[in-house]
């Protein structure tokens, strides 16, 4: 069996005491993530990030600094994703065309987020634990990350 890691970013934009998520999947059990996606090839992850923002928000935003690098291993779907967590910051939302797979965008508080985890209702343990990295003062700046 070979090893095929996935390797995704996910952008964490806070605007007035509000986190803007995307609400994605089967609308009768919708869960709620950070606008977030895989790198494509030849991307960077800042790059992939600027993407996935647009693609399913319809803002333009830009990442101002990296708060991790998170591994999700999934042993029971033999699957290990490396997530590149970036903080954001929005511009303008410029479109309301949305990705296929997202249901809506929410501007939502931290105990709103932390409602939807209590019900299970977050697409991963990643979703809280971006945001408590964040509000821990995690921040590393973005030429951390070379090449591309």
């Amino acid at each position: 069996m070979s090893f095929s890691p996935h390797v995704t970013v996910a952008a964490l934009i806070k605007k007035d005491d509000r986190y803007l998520m995307v609400e994605e999947g089967d609308p009768n059990a919708s869960v709620f993530n950070q606008p977030a996606g895989h790198i494509e090839e030849g991307e960077t992850p800042f790059n992939a990030c600027v993407r996935e923002i647009l693609e399913e928000t319809g803002w333009q935003a830009e990442p101002q600094h990296l708060i991790g690098v998170y591994i999700l291993n999934l042993p029971e779907q033999n699957k290990v994703y490396y997530r590149f967590g970036f903080r954001a910051a929005a511009l303008e939302q410029v479109t309301d065309r949305l990705d296929k797979d997202i249901i809506a965008c929410h501007w939502l508080t931290l105990k709103e987020i932390q409602a939807l985890n209590d019900q299970q209702r977050l697409r991963s343990d990643l979703v809280l634990q971006l945001i408590e990295d964040d509000l821990n003062g995690k921040a590393y700046p973005l030429t951390l990350i070379h090449g591309g």
